[in-house]
């Protein structure tokens, strides 16, 4: 079981780790810029496009999910319609992301109360980025996809080519011909696009044979949509409420003042690099979980998720001792803004309590997703968001900013504490 699961992981663990490598780069890049505003631009304009592409999260969830099921089944027919379906929903949403660009970021202004220079730097590079939703949401189909093919190195590859294209370009036009912010938008823009075409370049090399089973007739059928979106519905819920923590985050950080905007955007560049490490194994849950649930072999799923923790708690206990050595290494390789750095040291603390609160919640939604036990994922979802406003509201007038880390970290914790619970209960129901 363990060489299933690094057989996958691995592969998807160098996927994600190029994608914080490529926001970090973004942010240094900022750091080093004349203005230190650039930092918390990066930071907004992130949070605005995390809102944006997050709640679609469900094209590589959901995809991801029905695809392992159906090869588990040994399905290839309904695996290309899956794919198919994601596709025409991603470029759907694309589009329209693009003709509600204006409104999409009016909208996120009212609610982010940054200072006026933040917002005017956050706006050039919004305008550019937003050109690549398409690309971006088609990527998450194709990923998704190809995990519940069991396929971790295609989308490894291509991940790497587009983090590569991602910060040559950006350094390009950063730092040779001298656009600034917007040329950081305009390089991570085009990575997008020419990693899209790649893929489809790749699938039809690797997959070839499944060209007998692409029929528009297929997603002329309704009906087929129905299971899709009624999973990809609960997806979507969870991931708004995810989204909305992160936003409210920022704001909150943004209305404290830009020197903590900057500090807090720094951090959690930290908890992202564990989570996209994190979600490696997360995306081996998926694949496996999806694949032994649609073969319908429950004693192989309870033996993978009994190894899939033995790695968690082992990953957890790994950053905890990084972090614990090399934090402040770390951000002066982030920024060069001394302020910025010795502002973050006050907080470094919470740094420590991302592996051991978190990783359990990412291992539960991999094999949720897998199962497409997505209601239940759902309600885990909510209980930790209240659990997160509750502790603000009520700890924010004495511990100020510290409150702020201290609820996310507590909603970290609850997601994981109520997807255990709830996995109880599928398991009583199914009877495995």
């Amino acid at each position: 079981m363990n060489k299933k699961i690094l057989n996958l992981a691995i592969p998807n663990i160098i996927t994600n780790i190029t994608i914080p490598l490529s926001g970090m780069v973004d942010t240094a890049i900022a750091g080093h810029l004349e203005s230190e505003l650039y930092i918390g631009a990066i930071a907004v304009a992130t949070i605005i496009f995390n809102f944006i592409y997050w709640n679609f999260s469900f094209l590589r969830m959901g995809t991801s999910g029905f695809t392992a099921q159906a090869y588990g089944a040994g399905n290839e027919k309904e695996a290309v319609r899956v794919l198919f379906r994601s596709l025409l929903t991603a470029f759907t949403a694309g589009l329209l992301i693009i003709i509600l660009q204006y409104f999409i970021l009016r909208l996120a202004f009212f609610f982010m109360q940054a200072s006026p220079q933040t917002q005017a730097y956050v706006g050039a590079y919004f305008y550019i980025y937003i050109w690549a939703a398409p690309f971006v949401l088609g990527m998450y189909a194709m990923t998704g996809w190809y995990i519940g093919m069991q396929d971790a190195k295609t989308p490894m590859f291509v991940s790497i080519a587009t983090n590569v294209m991602n910060i040559t370009l950006s350094l390009l036009l950063v730092f040779v011909f001298h656009l600034e912010l917007k040329g950081v938008a305009l390089g991570s823009a085009l990575a997008q696009f020419l990693s899209f075409c790649l893929t489809l370049v790749l699938w039809n090399r690797k997959y070839s044979k499944l060209k007998k089973y692409i029929s528009l007739n297929a997603i002329r059928r309704l009906s087929e949509f129905k299971p899709f979106f009624k999973v990809n519905s609960d997806i979507f819920l969870r991931s708004l409420a995810l989204v909305f923590v992160t936003t409210f985050f920022t704001s909150a950080s943004a209305k404290i003042g830009d020197t903590f905007l900057a500090v807090n955007s720094l951090l959690m560049q930290l908890f992202i690099l564990f989570s996209y490490m994190m979600d490696g194994f997360a995306y081996a849950a998926e694949a496996l979980s999806g694949r032994y649930y649609g073969a319908k072999d429950y004693n192989a799923l309870m033996r993978l998720i009994k190894q899939l923790f033995i790695w968690g708690i082992f990953l957890a206990a790994l950053f905890t001792i990084l972090y614990a050595l090399f934090t402040d290494d770390i951000l002066q390789l982030l920024t060069d803004k001394t302020s910025i750095i010795q502002a973050a040291k006050c907080f470094r603390i919470w740094a420590l309590l991302f592996p051991l609160a978190g990783f359990a919640a990412f291992l539960w939604d991999g094999i949720f997703i897998g199962i497409t036990a997505s209601r239940q994922m759902r309600n885990a979802m909510f209980v930790a968001v209240a659990f997160f406003f509750i502790f603000y509201y009520g700890l924010s007038p004495a511990l100020g900013n510290n409150a702020l880390w201290l609820s996310f970290v507590t909603y970290l914790a609850m997601r994981g504490i109520m997807q255990t619970i709830l996995f109880g209960n599928i398991r009583k129901k199914i009877g495995f």
